[in-house]
């Protein structure tokens, strides 16, 4: 029996990988204008509607912008890593939830990306950056915080560490691992961790970028990876011991 051939794309997945492609490698470039739909139509064989979806991939990858007017049509975007972040974090979200990776892989990959990125946060960090790990630490130390703040405010707290490499390329690769990774995390030690000693850690990293310390922040941040893994397996043997 002849083994089933792949599916072929839909044309308008087609159209928007040709454009997609024509975009990477700089055949079009930001600002330039696209071929209009009817154009594009008469191009590659489609009607209008097919060309219409084809735009409508690109532009929710940011990688065009649309204009009306005499003088619109569709145009290449600046696709700056800021703009691209939530994308990032929404994709790596999907993936972690879709493949359904565990506690300890993410944990893992999450603390050893950052930990790489210490070194160069201890060497370039600015006050800007201390201030805003300062005041997340404030927020935190707030008794009447919510659960749900509180891990938003761990995040922002990581993601100033991250930020402090001064490196856009890791921040954006970074924003996937924090960002998606640590809802994962919280979930699991929502109620089990003690915020008193989350502070204390986050204030031994703060005082390290400081300090432009490089061993101490690494230390603290492994302290923190500990920390978290214990929570993570207290939380799902009690789990296990509720199901059994």
């Amino acid at each position: 029996m002849p083994a089933a051939s792949a599916p072929r794309p839909d044309r308008s997945t087609e159209i928007a990988a040709a454009l997609r492609d024509a975009i990477v490698t700089g055949r079009l470039l930001v600002g330039d204008r696209l071929p209009s739909e009817a154009e594009l139509a008469e191009q590659y064989g489609v009607s209008r509607p097919t060309v219409r979806e084809a735009l409508k991939r690109l532009a929710a990858q940011s990688l065009i912008r649309t204009r009306r007017g005499a003088t619109g049509g569709a145009f290449v975007n600046h696709l700056s890593f800021e703009a691209a972040q939530a994308q990032q974090i929404t994709t790596s979200t999907l993936l972690l939830s879709m493949n359904a990776v565990g506690f300890e892989t993410a944990c893992e990959a999450r603390f050893a990306m950052e930990r790489a990125c210490a070194p160069l946060a201890c060497a370039r960090r600015q006050e800007a950056h201390l201030d805003r790990m300062r005041a997340e630490i404030a927020r935190q130390s707030d008794p009447a915080l919510s659960d749900e703040d509180f891990c938003a405010s761990d995040v922002a707290f990581h993601r100033a560490l991250v930020d402090a490499a001064g490196n856009p390329v890791l921040s954006y690769q970074l924003a996937g691992a924090v960002e998606a990774m640590q809802p994962l995390m919280n979930m699991i030690t929502f109620t089990a961790r003690d915020r008193a000693r989350i502070v204390e850690l986050h204030e031994a990293i703060a005082g390290a970028a400081e300090t432009q310390s490089a061993r101490a922040c690494d230390a603290a941040l492994s302290a923190l990876e500990r920390y978290t893994r214990e929570l993570g397996s207290a939380v799902m043997a009690r789990r296990a011991a509720q199901q059994r």
